[in-house]
């Protein structure tokens, strides 16, 4: 009974972290559509820079590949956060004159370039066989696996929290009420003297950022990183979680991560085990199929998203 015990807590464990990590990179696409209306279907793409920029900083050197510098993991996700940052803010200032469509289709572009980099640059990412043996968080101190999985996710959340509330504290600020006046009129926000280019570019800066570091923390979660991490499934499943889940609000966004991940770990434990085993590669793609059905049904019944911003502060511009 302990043992089913410990194996559930144990599970509970690694579930939160995948549900945390993927709720870090929800939040930064909440500060950059949810808080200023900046279409960016490149999450994939920056996810990768934070994962890869990590793994190379903390990695022990390896014949025949560059990097490898052995820096402490908190080195590896401040890097993280500062290269995924200056890649969007270099992004940034090539597109965010771009609108809506325009700028989906840049920023998913983006993202296929980084993906063929990470392919095809081998001494320095691996190329398609990827990173392992990345260094994970107390590691050496020896824990079972069970007692790891818990302190891992003790860490993952600790550093979410403090994500959470910097970002509560931000889009309550006067900064925060800047977004979204832009976001609602940008006419205006700019009769008021705000800078829409400038506004943006840190929206989107600090958002892109925040996926770095989700990239990072994943990395050092699982100890291995490879290309097929940051297809275009992932961006698909971020921005299901924000929509399910509120577009606007940041505990909507953690709200989504939770359903949308629950729902894809169950239905890949379906697939796997009710589908015949010839049938498991289509079963893969019911994942997908599954999330649609929940992000159509959420459009349909719940438009704002089961925590969305509500109409009164979506309106509300800055008058200060």
């Amino acid at each position: 009974m302990s043992g089913a015990l410990s194996g559930w807590l144990a599970y509970a464990a690694s579930f939160g972290v995948l549900v945390l990590v993927q709720g870090v990179a929800c939040l930064g696409l909440n500060l950059q559509w949810g808080q200023t209306g900046l279409f960016n279907v490149g999450v994939a793409g920056l996810v990768a820079v934070g994962a890869y920029t990590s793994a190379i900083l903390t990695s022990a050197a390896v014949a025949g590949h560059s990097g490898g510098f052995g820096l402490p993991v908190v080195v590896g996700c401040l890097g993280a956060v500062l290269v995924a940052g200056a890649v969007s803010g270099l992004l940034g200032l090539l597109t965010l004159r771009l609108r809506t469509d325009y700028l989906a289709i840049t920023t998913f572009g983006v993202a296929v370039v980084i993906d063929l980099l990470i392919r095809n640059l081998t001494g320095l990412t691996g190329g398609p066989l990827g990173i392992g043996f990345i260094p994970r968080p107390f590691e050496s101190l020896g824990l079972g696996a069970d007692a790891f999985r818990a302190v891992s996710f003790v860490w993952v959340a600790l550093v979410v929290l403090l994500a959470y509330l910097l970002l509560e504290r931000l889009v309550a600020s006067p900064w925060g009420r800047v977004l979204r006046a832009l976001r609602e009129d940008e006419r205006a926000a700019a009769a008021l003297g705000k800078s829409p280019t400038r506004y943006r570019l840190q929206s989107f800066v600090i958002g892109g950022a925040l996926m770095g570091l989700a990239g990072a923390l994943q990395a050092h979660t699982l100890g291995f990183i490879a290309p097929e991490n940051y297809s275009a499934a992932l961006t698909f499943q971020v921005w299901a979680m924000l929509i399910i889940g509120g577009s606007g609000n940041n505990r909507g966004a953690l709200l989504g991560s939770v359903l949308v991940v629950a729902l894809w770990s169950a239905t890949g434990l379906l697939a796997a085990n009710v589908l015949p085993p010839d049938w498991q590669a289509r079963g893969a793609a019911l994942r997908i199929v599954a999330i649609g059905v929940l992000l159509a049904a959420a459009i349909l019944w719940r438009p704002r998203g089961l925590m969305g911003e509500s109409v009164t502060v979506s309106r509300h511009l800055d008058h200060d």
